[in-house]
């Protein structure tokens, strides 16, 4: 028994996310031998917080130096550019490693439900942030925005990204990291007026009170709000937290000028998308009135049709299905139970508990999937890393260790114009390259 207690506990985190990261270093913080290889099938890491925190939140970022300093530990090492199913099966990093924890986030959209969703020019936010965010699998979308009026669908914080980024001017975004194809486009497009839709009213809105904030200090973009659709003014003295505060940001923006500025954003609530209209494109939507009663959201049966030449659901995520792990179709995630899927089979962040919260979110979650692991699983003396790494000689993979991820990443920061602090590479053959110096 005593030779099993100091034997290696081998733990495979399939993800790079911020939900991987904190499980990793939660495992790796206590006086038991655990080693843990992040596996992650881009070459680069950090998940959502490169890929999916908007380009002009820099600060927001900054939380990757903390899973820098992860990665500096012998016992924790970054395996980029191996994906699971393409690359290794899922079967046999469970005969390597006594624990394999899923970490690979929620980044399928969610469905709108309606008709013509399935048309040009309808794109989901995941889609569209990863285009604007340089993320490998959407540097070809090449969105049309020779549009004049664009639908942005979602009273959230990614429906907020999605509109900013549309209406920010280059100069506004200098200091950003947006990916330059998706600058090109942005900054030379027709747009004229953004709509923020939402089916619910402002009290439900889901905004936080900064970035709500930011949409009435657009350079060349004036915020508007119909103040009808707000709620009575003595309403206000009984809010608090967010609320009361997205409240006074949306009364301000009630006052502004429609022609204060060149661009439009209007954050209409109480509008319910019913159908897309266009044949080969998208040429507009159909919103029907809603009020929300006890709660719910009830159709008024009065519609109308917003002209709009692009439409981005910002409506929510879903896990990817992985073959044989079980999979809830409802919530879109996998079917766990406090995080267990199957004996050594464990799952941590969106895809356990769906998209919700914040980065730091992910850190009670990773402590706790750590602390359930360590009480129930014990090591037995399998490969871990190193049959892994005799599976990638043997198939002649090139993996990309966080050595060769700081190559990539200088070269980033070498490449960068004047005041961004990066210029995001997005061709994978192209990082890999970098990274073994070829």
């Amino acid at each position: 028994m005593a030779e099993d207690k100091q034997a290696t506990l081998w733990v495979a985190v399939i993800g790079a996310g911020p939900a991987g990261y904190y499980t990793a270093e939660a495992l790796t913080s206590g006086e038991q031998d655990v080693r843990v290889d992040i596996i992650d099938r881009l070459p680069t890491p950090f998940g959502l917080i490169r890929a999916g925190v908007a380009p002009d939140h820099q600060s927001i970022k900054n939380v990757s130096r903390r899973y820098e300093a992860t990665n500096q530990r012998d016992d924790v090492r970054f395996v980029g550019n191996l994906s699971l199913g393409r690359d290794i099966t899922l079967k046999e990093l469970q005969d390597l490693y006594d624990v394999v924890v899923l970490a690979t986030g929620a980044a399928k959209d969610r469905p709108l439900g309606v008709e013509g969703e399935d048309l040009n020019g309808v794109i989901g936010s995941g889609a569209f942030v990863g285009w604007y965010n340089s993320h490998p699998d959407y540097k070809d979308l090449d969105p049309d925005l020779r549009v004049a009026s664009v639908a942005v669908i979602g009273n959230g914080n990614v429906a907020v990204d999605v509109a900013r980024i549309l209406a920010k001017t280059a100069e506004e975004m200098a200091s950003s990291d947006l990916a330059q194809h998706a600058a090109d486009e942005i900054h030379s497009s027709a747009i004229k007026d953004i709509y923020i839709l939402g089916r619910r009213g402002s009290l439900e809105a889901a905004f936080t009170p900064k970035e709500l904030g930011e949409l009435n200090a657009l350079e060349n973009c004036v915020a508007l709000v119909d103040g009808t659709q707000l709620p009575p003014e003595d309403v206000d003295a009984e809010l608090t937290g967010a609320t009361k505060k997205n409240m006074v940001h949306l009364r301000a923006m009630a006052k502004n000028s429609a022609d204060a500025k060149p661009t439009r954003l209007h954050i209409q609530f109480y509008r319910r998308p019913m159908a897309i209209i266009g044949e080969d494109c998208v040429c507009g939507i159909r919103l029907e009135e809603t009020v929300v009663e006890d709660g719910k959201c009830v159709g008024t049966g009065k519609s109308e049709v917003l002209p709009a030449g692009l439409i981005v659901p910002c409506i929510g995520y879903r896990s990817s299905p992985l073959e044989d792990v079980p999979y809830d179709e409802w919530r879109g995630v996998y079917q766990n139970e406090e995080g267990l899927i199957s004996d050594g089979l464990y799952c941590v962040g969106w895809c356990r508990r769906g998209p919700t919260g914040t980065i730091g979110t992910n850190k009670p979650d990773g402590v706790g999937i750590a602390a359930k692991i360590l009480e129930e699983v014990t090591a037995a003396g399998k490969a871990g890393r190193h049959g892994l790494d005799a599976i990638v000689e043997e198939r002649g993979l090139t993996i990309v260790t966080f050595q060769d991820w700081k190559k990539i990443e200088a070269a980033e920061v070498e490449a960068a114009a004047d005041g961004a602090p990066r210029a995001k590479f997005a061709d994978v053959d192209e990082m890999v390259s970098i990274a073994d110096g070829s």
